[in-house]
């Protein structure tokens, strides 16, 4: 079983819609809604829920007030002003640092779990999707993507399928980090934008500079700036990475995305075709390792 993440320096590179495509096309797979921060292939996947959980990624402090002596000390340590003049825990400010909880002299604090969101087993039309929903304004949502994956992983390995087709975040925070840590190979989806290199470069340092993933690049409506299109490809010439393929700009995507389909269910023109090409050499080289 080979892990494949898709990411991208930025968002907007059409990352989820290139994922929804290889979903299409891959035979032998479970897909994985990484980008639990703002998750959306279930748009395109329409998934049917099947099993749901709870997410408990962290906790928070919360004063026992038929213990609390209103002795001050709890608002001098808290850093981050999340305890009120009443003695009520701000659960929207408060880090779950702990730092009250160790230092109230009446041991008047708990330190409780806090629900962060929901993670899901569903069928979609293409097989199955393990994903996510982080609550409004939660945080811990690598903890959350590492528990996605595992559940991926693990479902592959009881089905005996060949991959697991993982949709990471954008950019190269912790949700990145957890999407991408011991995974197979990375594919990169960029724009022929300054700010797209500017942020390729970053993700490619992560991912094999610093990780030493086998990265593939891939520039997506690379007909909107050639030029730019070329310094991508030669970036990823100079830093050996496997720049697998050009995408053209075509409103047949946004089209295919509002009837809720993958641009190769929905069309079998250039596009479609370039994403197959891309899809197989990825494929190909999962397989040749072996």
């Amino acid at each position: 079983m080979k892990e494949l993440t898709i990411i991208s320096g930025k968002g907007g590179t059409g990352k989820t819609s290139i994922t929804a495509a290889f979903a299409s096309l891959a035979k032998s797979k479970v897909m994985a809604d990484c980008d639990v921060d703002a998750a959306d292939l279930h748009l395109i996947l329409k998934p049917e829920i099947k099993y749901r959980e709870e997410f408990y990624g962290g906790k928070i402090a919360y004063i026992n007030k038929d213990l609390c002596t209103e002795c001050g000390r709890c608002r001098e340590v808290c850093q981050f002003d999340a305890i009120d003049e009443n003695y009520v825990v701000d659960p929207i400010s408060c880090e779950g640092c702990s730092v009250c909880v160790h230092f109230c002299p009446f041991n008047a604090i708990d330190f409780t779990e806090h629900l962060n969101g929901e993670w899901f087993i569903s069928e979609t039309r293409f097989g199955h999707l393990i994903h996510a929903k982080l609550g409004v304004a939660e945080e811990n949502s690598g903890k959350l993507v590492s528990l996605v994956r595992q559940q991926a992983k693990l479902l592959a390995e009881e089905k005996k399928l060949d991959f697991v087709i993982i949709d990471g975040a954008p950019g190269v925070g912790c949700p990145v980090i957890s999407s991408i840590t011991g995974a197979d190979a990375v594919l990169i989806v960029t724009e022929p934008t300054l700010s797209g290199l500017h942020d390729l470069r970053r993700v490619v340092q992560l991912s094999y500079g610093h990780f030493h993933i086998p990265t593939f690049v891939c520039v997506n409506k690379y007909d909107l700036n050639i030029n730019i299109s070329d310094q991508i490809e030669k970036f990823c010439q100079i830093e050996n990475v496997n720049f697998i393929g050009r995408i053209r700009y075509d409103k047949i995507v946004t089209q295919a995305m509002v009837q809720g389909q993958s641009v190769v269910e929905f069309s079998n023109g250039d596009i479609a075709k370039e994403i197959k090409k891309i899809w197989n050499y990825i494929e190909n080289e999962l397989k040749a390792e072996n």
